[in-house]
């Protein structure tokens, strides 16, 4: 009698190395030719069902939630394509699951105003992160802000205003428009400033930098100019032209920070006319009513990412600047474009009556890169998605 022996733990391994390493080839194999990410996952699904058939056997893997096993991650590696439709990979494991977004959808109402299905204290309602944090843990709280209701508040398509100034608004003014534009001369085309540059945020456990005062630190690869360096990286990945002026205008002295980084802007204007949008880095302070700080952030493909807000400026203090509409509706214009695929990554633009040297140009912005409590990580993340978006609205216009 022949007596059938199981294969040994080793071979079994060899065996499922050489059907990952197939799986590998042929995903290589199959998308080469694509040129964009979408093009290559369409060209899986018309090579048949062995692609795919491949990749949910592998999410199928019950004991994680959101990510990838680190099978698949490795073969999709090997695809730059694939590697960047990743996210596209992890919603396919979640085809069946319901929706884990931060807010829920409430049906549109006329003029594409959304109501909200609950009202709660304006301006905005905070709410407890779903997602555990990926990132190194800092300790300090996380919450998620996000208007849960319109009063008080411009709404224009998915895009929030907390208008804090005398003059009238209107939702028919943002319909996608605006101003400035990319110039078709040869130059630079974006720069990215630091009014507050050593605006810094609260590092994990021996990550710490040394400080320069309360959340403060003259080390550019911990403050805000780091998250320029990213933003200005991801803007010049996608084909823009980018400027970086590092300088910290707020140290040695912070009072006069404003009127030393005009003085900046307007030298380079004058040396580099091609210059069409100018960006203000910042970062936001907020606590709760008792003092205590909390971060601020957004699920965005698993990962906690720092909201985001724009601050428009305004000639409502007596200082000139005519076309300050022109700004608000780029603001307006890139924040509806990154709804809809991150809905709680911006918070409600706010415009004021402050100028905020956004006189200079039509494409002038100024960004809160998340709060003091976040994460140096979670902003850098953030940095890409809206250097991502900006580059898309720009490029299209």
């Amino acid at each position: 009698m022949m007596i059938q022996r199981r294969p040994r733990p080793q071979r079994r391994r060899q065996l499922t190395a050489l059907v990952l390493a197939g799986a590998v080839l042929y995903l290589v194999a199959a998308t080469a030719a694509s040129p964009t990410a979408r093009s290559a996952l369409e060209t899986l699904g018309r090579q048949g069902d062995l692609a795919l058939g491949l990749l949910r056997s592998q999410l199928a893997d019950p004991r994680q939630e959101e990510v990838l096993p680190a099978s698949v991650s490795l073969a999709i590696g090997q695809s730059p394509l694939l590697l960047s439709s990743q996210e596209a990979v992890l919603r396919l494991r979640r085809t069946e699951e319901p929706d884990d977004s931060d807010i829920t959808e409430a049906p549109a109402a006329p003029g594409g105003i959304q109501q909200p299905e609950q009202t709660a204290p304006i301006p905005e309602q905070p709410t407890e992160p779903e997602t555990p944090l990926v990132f190194a843990d800092n300790g300090v709280a996380a919450k998620t802000l996000i208007p849960s209701s319109p009063d008080g508040y411009l709404v224009a398509g998915s895009v929030y205003i907390s208008n804090r100034t005398d003059y009238a608004l209107d939702a028919s003014l943002f319909d996608g428009s605006f101003a400035a534009a990319l110039p078709a001369e040869e130059g630079p085309q974006i720069l990215i400033v630091h009014t507050h540059g050593s605006e810094a945020y609260t590092m994990p456990a021996g990550q710490e930098y040394t400080p320069s005062g309360d959340c403060r630190t003259t080390d550019n690869a911990y403050n805000v100019v780091r998250v320029g360096d990213e933003l200005a990286k991801t803007l010049e990945e996608a084909g823009l032209r980018v400027l970086h002026d590092p300088t910290l205008h707020d140290y040695p002295e912070y009072s006069g920070a404003y009127n030393r980084s005009l003085d900046a802007v307007n030298a380079y204007l004058e040396q580099y006319p091609t210059i069409a949008f100018v960006l203000d880095v910042h970062r936001d302070a907020i606590s709760d009513s008792d003092g205590t700080p909390y971060k601020v952030v957004s699920n965005v493909a698993g990962l906690n990412a720092a909201q985001m807000s724009f601050v428009i400026g305004t000639d409502g203090g007596g200082l000139e600047h005519p076309q300050w509409r022109e700004n608000l509706k780029l603001a307006a214009a890139i924040q509806e474009h990154l709804s809809g695929s991150c809905p709680t990554l911006m918070r409600p633009i706010t415009v004021r009556n402050s100028r905020y040297n956004q006189h200079t140009t039509t494409g002038s912005l100024l960004v809160e890169m998340g709060a003091a409590g976040n994460s140096l990580d979670e902003a850098l993340l953030s940095a890409r998605l809206l250097g991502q978006a900006m580059a898309e609205v720009l490029q299209v216009k």
